[in-house]
Order: C-alpha cells, then structure tokens, then sequence
C-alpha cells in the first residue's frame, strides 16, 4: 500500500500539471478550462491508484486474480463524454473545441502516470503538451494562413433570381471557386462557395457587392 505522504504528492502533482494546462485553455476563455483540467486530472490519478492498490486486502485470497491496469484502462475511454461537450458546431458548419478535447484526453492520461508513480514522464508529457498548445501556435497560424481553405456563404430569398447571381459570381475571372454547395432551407437558399488562396481584398470587394442586393438575407465570409 501506499503510505499518505505518497498519496497527497501524486494528487497535488496531478492537480499541478493539470492546472498548468488548463491555463492555457482559460487564456482563450474556453468552457474547459482550469478548473476542469485539473480534475480531470486529479480524477484520473485517483482512480489509477486504486485501480493499482485499492483491491490489496483481498489480493492473495483463494480464487482472487485482479488486472491492476482493468479499471485505469475506462478512464481513456470515459474522458471521450467529457471531451464531446467541448466540441461546438457552429451554425455555419465550422467545428471548434478539438484542441480542448484532445487536450482533456491528454491530461487525463497525464493524471494515469502521476497516479501511477511515472513522475518524470507526467512532467515530461505536461511540458510537451505546453509546448503544443502554446509555443506552436504562432507557427500554426502563419502556415494555416497561407494554405486555408475560404468559404464564402450566401442566403437568398425563395423567390430571388439564384441563376443571375450564380453567373456574377462565377463569371468573375479573378474568384477561383474550387467547391460549390447549394442547399434549400424552409425559407431561404444557401449557397457556400469555396476558394484556395483567395486575395481577401477581392473577396471583401464581392462581399460590399453583395451587400447592396435586396435578395440576400446573409452573408458569412470565413477567412
């Protein structure tokens, strides 16, 4: 058995290595964050403990087989509920809240090797994890920037003329559309129109456009 002192360091080091990630995800005011990682991660090393040491008074008994790794094993595969509710899908298709999901699962896991005495590799796996969130954003950006893919999304009326403002848009010579979706609504037309390496000053020039056409109930430019 583990002796208390043990105990309450690898609880304190779980609540500190969470809490160093879910600074993180706070700085971006996410639904997730210090307070959640941290017990998540404290949960996890919890149950790592007893899932190692918590069935030792009837270890050794007649009949009595237990797989210490058994119960630590459902936290990889329970912290996934945790992880789906921060994932938000937004009205206009876009998925948000991937980061702060894999980021749950990641220190819950984190929390499994602090439980389980692996202090170096919960430090090392923390340190990391940092890195990913924080220090590789910047480059993240600067290489998302250059490749996005844009999406321009229009809403029309029922009863507008879709076919003369297809051909506007698609006549024009400097759009280089690569996707099209068209979609019916109860009570409006949707159209998504989707470019690669589109000059957002064109396509702000389309948009103040488009502004001025009374058929249009919406427009949404993701850039």
């Amino acid at each position: 058995m583990l002796s208390w002192d043990e105990m309450l360091i690898r609880l304190l080091l779980a609540s500190l290595f969470g809490a160093l990630i879910g600074l993180e995800r706070e700085r971006k005011d996410w639904a997730a964050g210090m307070r959640t990682h941290m017990m998540v991660c404290v949960g996890s090393s919890l149950i790592m403990m007893v899932s190692a040491y918590g069935f030792a008074d009837v270890l050794g008994t007649e009949h009595v087989a237990l797989d210490p790794s058994r119960i630590a094993a459902q936290v990889i595969s329970g912290i996934g509920f945790i992880g789906a509710g921060t994932i938000l899908f937004l009205k206009q298709g876009t998925i948000r809240g991937l980061t702060t999901a894999s980021g749950l699962w990641t220190v819950a896991a984190i929390g499994l090797a602090t439980g389980g005495g692996m202090y170096f590799a919960a430090a090392a796996a923390t340190i990391i994890a940092l890195t990913i969130l924080w220090a590789l954003q910047p480059l993240e950006r600067m290489y998302s920037r250059k490749f996005k893919h844009r999406t321009l999304r229009i809403a029309t009326r029922l009863d507008a003329d879709d076919t003369q403002l297809l051909s506007h848009l698609l006549n024009k010579e400097e759009l280089r559309i690569k996707t099209f979706t068209f979609e019916r609504g109860d009570d409006e037309l949707i159209f998504q129109l989707g470019f690669d390496n589109m000059d957002i000053a064109k396509i702000d020039e389309i948009v103040n456009e488009l502004k001025h056409n009374p058929a249009i109930k919406e427009i949404f430019w993701s850039q």
